[in-house]
Parts: C-alpha cells; structure tokens; sequence
C-alpha cells in the first residue's frame, strides 16, 4: 500500500483548519447504532470517522459513502477471520510507521494529525489492515485460478513469436541501519549520512557480516532471487539503476535507513521467469482496468449472504 496515495493530502487540510476537534467530538457524543452486518455494529461515530477520512483524501460521498465502505469492510473483516488469512498486529503498524517515514513525519505526529482530523489512529489502522489482509484473502480463494497451465505458457510464447520472455534476474541483500522507533525523529539524519558513506565500503554480498559488524546497529537480510517483475515500487527504480556488484541508494523505512546490494545480475528466460512475467503483464493490465473483477465478485457473494440491518 502506497503511503502518499491514500492520505498525500493531510497537511494541507488540517493546516487549512477543514476538520475540527470540536466537530469530531460533537459527532461521537451523537454516536448510535445505524447498520448491524452480521451482527457486527456500525455506530454513527464510526461512520463520522469514515466520512472524516473521505474528506482527508478529498473524496465525496459524505456520510453515505462511509456506510456503505465500512459495511464493505465488515463483510471483508469477516471473510479474512474465517480463512485465516490476515496480516499481523506488527505487519500494521509497520505499514503505519512506513506511511509516516514516507510523509516525514513520526508515528506521533501522524496519529496526532488523524486526531485533529477527527479520523484517530485506530480507524485508519483498521483500514490498513484491511487493505493488507484482503488481497492474500482473495488470491487464497482465486490464487491457483490464475496460475498458467504448462499449455498457457506455451501459448503465450507463441502469441510471442514462440520466444520465452527475457527478464532480469537480481540476487539481492537488504542493509539495514536499525532506528529504534523511540529514536526515529533524533537520529534518523546521521544514520542516513552512516549508511550512505558505507555504500562505497560495501566489500560484496560474500563477507557483507562481517563489513556489518563494524558498524552499530546493522543487520544483513539475504533476499535471494528476485525478478525484476517482482520487485516492490519502492526499490525498483533504484535497483534498476544500480549495476552489477553495487549497492542502491538509500531509504528511510519504518526499519530504519535500508539500501540493497546487487549480488548477482543477469538475464534469463527459464519457465518460472516467464509465467512471472506474464502474470505481471496480466496483473498490469487488470490495475489498469480498476478493480480486481475477483475481489469485486467476491464481495458481491458475502454481500448476497449478509444480513445487513439499518437502523
């Protein structure tokens, strides 16, 4: 989940003065039961957050929109309880801390924005949380649906000119300068100026411990084979643009300041590289189609078995 796409837009609204203290907490003292979905309750104080939040991304909709999103996210909460697969409590705060690095702000100054904004921290994690969790949901119900068949690939490859695709296969590691999350806003400027004068004493992926142990607080993460199709958004182009042997640039993570050295670098056209590659040109062209027709059918289905109750 990309930080900037969901809230980019709440500086300038709470410097604006568009949402209020006074009015969020006028709104909770009215707070009462309007929707009952499946037996879980939607209160009118979660649907004033909800609107609240649309409003912070200068969406419309009002109070509607909320219910209707938050019924959505009822039904979802459930499904993903049912199979097992949500993220963890730490995998959201992560994400929290990710979205507040990439604002440059702390976590502290971002729950205090969401405060004043009268969306609080706990509404926007239960969305993150929810907007993690929903995909491996719907990949657990549809995953093996979207896999290609050894005749698929074959038939792509010939739509092709009968060439397996060619893509770049990285062997990668993550350094990792560590910030304690108490010491995120004091220290992060020096362990950045720390990591990036270690990039040029990099010695290799091969003795990169024992280069790590002359520093405080670095740790080592072997990645292994990475395509260039699966590389997050956030690393691509800065892998990309990094050569054989080298190290990225840096960034600031809810980790700390990170970068990653290139092991290996070279160029392949195996069966497992090509069905990635035709996934992501299939995953592509789906994003750029909106929704997920797989999402929206699943959801369609606990909508019709839901016993939705207005109040």
């Amino acid at each position: 989940m990309g930080g900037k796409s969901i809230l980019r837009v709440i500086p300038a609204l709470v410097l604006a003065g568009t949402l209020s203290v006074a009015a969020y907490t006028t709104a909770l003292a009215a707070s009462g039961v309007k929707v009952i979905v499946n037996n879980v309750v939607i209160t009118s104080g979660d649907i004033a957050k909800r609107a609240a939040f649309l409003r912070l991304q200068r969406q419309g909709g009002g109070a509607e929109e909320a219910k209707r999103q938050l019924i959505d996210e009822v039904l979802k909460r459930g499904e993903i309880a049912r199979v097992q697969q949500s993220v963890s409590t730490q995998d959201v705060d992560a994400a929290f801390a990710r979205f507040a690095a990439g604002n440059k702000m702390s976590t502290d100054q971002l729950g205090k924005i969401l405060d004043q904004a009268g969306v609080g921290v706990d509404h926007f994690k239960q969305f993150i949380a929810v907007q993690m969790s929903w995909p491996r949901v719907v990949n657990f119900r549809f995953g093996n649906a979207n896999r290609l068949s050894g005749g698929d690939l074959v038939k792509r490859m010939m739509e092709g000119g009968g060439n397996k695709p060619v893509t770049t296969e990285y062997f990668l590691q993550q350094v990792i300068f560590v910030i304690p999350e108490s010491k995120r806003g004091a220290i992060t400027a020096k362990r950045q100026a720390e990591a990036n004068a270690s990039r040029s004493q990099f010695p290799g992926c091969e003795t990169s411990k024992v280069f790590a142990a002359n520093y405080r607080d670095v740790s080592i993460r072997n990645l292994g084979r990475v395509l260039a199709q699966q590389l997050p958004e956030d690393w691509k182009p800065l892998v990309e643009k990094a050569g054989d042997g080298m190290t990225t640039g840096t960034r600031v993570t809810e980790k700390g300041v990170e970068y990653l050295a290139i092991c290996k670098k070279r160029q392949v056209n195996d069966d497992t590289a090509a069905e990635i590659v035709f996934r992501a040109e299939d995953l592509g062209k789906k994003k750029a189609g909106g929704e997920d027709p797989n999402s929206a059918k699943y959801l369609e289905e606990l909508r019709e078995k839901a016993q939705i109750i207005n109040k």
